[in-house]
């Protein structure tokens, strides 16, 4: 094979992804084959990675917002010295390989977030910019001046989250930030013509960013030149690029016949005769050998430098470099929890978004890597926290995001922040819109991400909006995701153990929290507000109860009135705060039967809110729940004609006896 290292390099991706597509019967081809070029430029020189260090936090990221031609990413993992081997090739999307079928982080090295649903990627890349800005703000653009280095598709850019988190990238100048545009015109329907005929780099350029045109994917020279200029670029950089898809096949490029199914072995025989290869399935010449040794010392020479530069600083700046040891940790300060205050008991109360809008504040000035904030409704959901805000000319650490009415985005750029490190991401809305979150949610759980949420106006209980605004089925659906801990505290001490408790988990969690005010419970006659942590917890006894009356959030009140009722009729009522579903369940089943003991069958659970999932805890016993939606009147009103009321938990509790 007469070829210079670049261009061998480039037919070994294109080789190894049509082999592995093949070798599983199912996968992408086409893109991997185009992109070839320029993903092998990224990793073996625009990029600073070193690939024996994969977390390196001075490294450059890299996105692959089209995660479906995940053999681009998993050939150029393999080539430049990740832990990939051939064989991890060969096992593409079979059962635990470390190559599924979409790129997934923390399961393959080198792999920085985890993509496959369009538009996400690319949001993603522009939380880690966010991330990094925050860095460089607050300790120096001498340590943090780095990139990230995003591929993205047609389709990422037809998604609206991706518009979304674009538009905010441009108002912050986020010039961290290259994507690299691959413009095929094919998707799986046919061609992206169907159904997109807009001027995106127009629409880039109007959202403020820097916009190049690279007419031949195969041009390296184009290519690189059009890199350096972004990087020179104060402004994000999209640069688009125009590709064949499943280039150089004779037969299936240009076609949707090469997006998303194996060539087929007559199709990849043809294509290796037209590139020269020989006719083997997953041949990697031994001349590369070379070329992944220069990667290689390449990037432990940019580490080494970058660690000395760490080191200097560090000496200089002591207390700096403890802090930031602690923020790319994510470690706590030591007794940041004695910064939340706790409340006296107050018959009146507060709403619990009030309460959770003190502790904010109070965390951020113990915590200084808490960044975030609301998708414009920052009076509403109380996160406005003391510093600097985001800004495009801001100079301190910049603390406050206004993420505008952008909530997918939001939740899918806090995914990207808290992926880079560095910062603990928080957004807020009100309940109901974390519909326009779900996919970032999800996304959040399977990775398995500190990211942290203020669902504010959680019921009915907002009132005069009516039933456009108050959420339903939403506490359900949250509930559904695994790995989503939701937390829906009952009064002012209950929502300070939730923000504790949403701080310490390992993965995404929600504080879920009222428009109205609620009573602040006198602990001294109730339970310990510190049950929150395992989920659920006795707040109010009785001796051998007869029945147990289950509540979360401001129902929780109503289950206290209907126990008093019963009490004064003589029955035994215990009373159970559930704020979480996800803390109670992880609990030892010792501790599950003492707050419900097997005995005791007669359970009510009052919420206002879809009974679905309540079986689980509650099995046949009485359900003063909705199951229809809302309207516009005042709460209490509401709360009456709906039927939530401590009258109704009375009236099941007595029917189950």
């Amino acid at each position: 094979m007469a070829k210079d290292l670049d261009q061998l390099a480039v037919d070994t991706i294109r080789a190894l992804s049509m082999d592995a597509v093949q070798a599983a019967n199912s996968g992408h081809p086409g893109t991997p084959m185009a992109l070839a070029p320029l993903g092998w430029l990224i990793f073996s020189e625009l990029r600073r990675h070193d690939p024996k260090a994969p977390d390196w936090a001075g490294r450059d990221r890299f996105v692959l917002s089209c995660g479906h031609a995940s053999m681009l990413q998993y050939s150029l993992l393999h080539l430049t010295g990740y832990d990939l081997s051939l064989d991890d090739l060969r096992r593409f999307r079979q059962w635990d390989s470390k190559t599924p079928g979409h790129p997934e982080v923390f399961h393959t090295p080198g792999v920085e977030t985890t993509t496959g649903p369009l538009g996400q990627g690319i949001a993603n890349a522009v939380g880690m910019a966010m991330a990094a800005r925050h860095l460089q703000r607050r300790f120096g653009a001498e340590l943090f001046d780095h990139h990230v280095w995003t591929i993205a598709s047609d389709g990422d850019l037809m998604e609206g989250v991706a518009y979304e988190a674009c538009s905010l990238a441009g108002h912050l100048k986020l010039g961290q930030l290259i994507v690299f545009y691959d413009d095929n015109d094919i998707t799986i329907d046919g061609r992206a013509s169907l159904a997109l005929s807009e001027d995106v780099d127009a629409r880039f350029a109007a959202q403020g960013w820097h916009v190049q045109f690279v007419a031949d994917g195969n041009d390296l020279a184009a290519l690189r030149a059009a890199a350096l200029a972004a990087k020179a670029d104060p402004r994000p950089s999209l640069i688009r690029v125009k590709t064949i898809i499943g280039w150089p096949a004779p037969n299936k490029q240009d076609t949707p016949d090469a997006h998303g199914a194996p060539l087929g072995a007559a199709e990849i025989s043809a294509t290796k005769a037209a590139m020269g290869w020989p006719d083997e399935a997953f041949v990697v010449p031994a001349e590369l050998a070379a070329a992944t040794q220069a990667v290689m010392q390449r990037g432990a020479e940019a580490r080494a430098a970058w660690e000395a530069k760490r080191e200097a600083w560090a000496a200089k700046s002591p207390a700096d470099a403890a802090a930031l040891d602690e923020a790319l940790s994510g470690r706590l300060p030591q007794g940041w929890e004695d910064a939340l205050a706790s409340f006296p008991a107050d018959a009146k109360g507060t709403a619990t978004r009030n309460t959770s809008g003190k502790l904010i504040a109070a965390l951020a000035e113990k915590v200084p890597f808490f960044v975030g904030g609301s998708a414009d409704l920052t009076g509403s959901n109380k996160t406005k926290i003391a510093g600097a805000d985001f800004r495009a000319d801001q100079t301190g650490a910049p603390r406050t995001v206004f993420w505008g009415i952008r909530e997918h985005g939001m939740a899918s750029a806090m995914n990207g922040m808290a992926l880079h490190g560095g910062v603990v991401p928080f957004g807020a809305t009100f309940l109901v819109f974390a519909d326009y979150m779900r996919p970032a949610l999800r996304l959040a759980a399977l990775m398995g991400l500190p990211t942290r949420y203020v669902l504010t106006h959680d019921s009915i209980g907002l009132g005069e909006d009516g039933p456009t605004h108050q959420p339903i089925e939403t506490l359900a659906s949250l509930r559904a995701i695994p790995g989503f801990t939701v937390l829906r505290p009952a009064d002012a001490n209950e929502t300070r153990e939730a923000w504790i408790a949403a701080m310490r988990c390992a993965g995404p969690a929600a504080l879920v929290l009222t428009r109205q005010d609620v009573p602040t419970l006198d602990r001294t006659t109730h339970g310990a507000a510190e049950g929150v942590h395992r989920g659920a917890y006795v707040l109010k006894d009785a001796e051998d109860p007869q029945v147990i009356l289950v509540g979360t959030g401001s129902e929780v009140h109503l289950a206290l009135e209907a126990a008093a009722t019963l009490a004064a009729e003589g029955v035994r009522a215990r009373v159970v705060s559930m704020p979480s579903w996800e803390l109670f369940a992880a609990q030892p089943k010792a501790y599950r039967d003492e707050v419900f003991p097997p005995a005791v069958r007669a359970r009510v659970v009052v919420e206002a809110a879809a009974r679905f999932g309540w079986e689980r805890w509650i099995g046949d016993g009485g359900y003063v729940t909705l199951d229809r939606f809302g309207a516009s009147a005042p709460a209490e009103e509401l709360y009456e004609k709906l039927g939530i009321t401590a009258a109704r938990v009375v009236e099941e509790a007595k029917r189950l006896l």
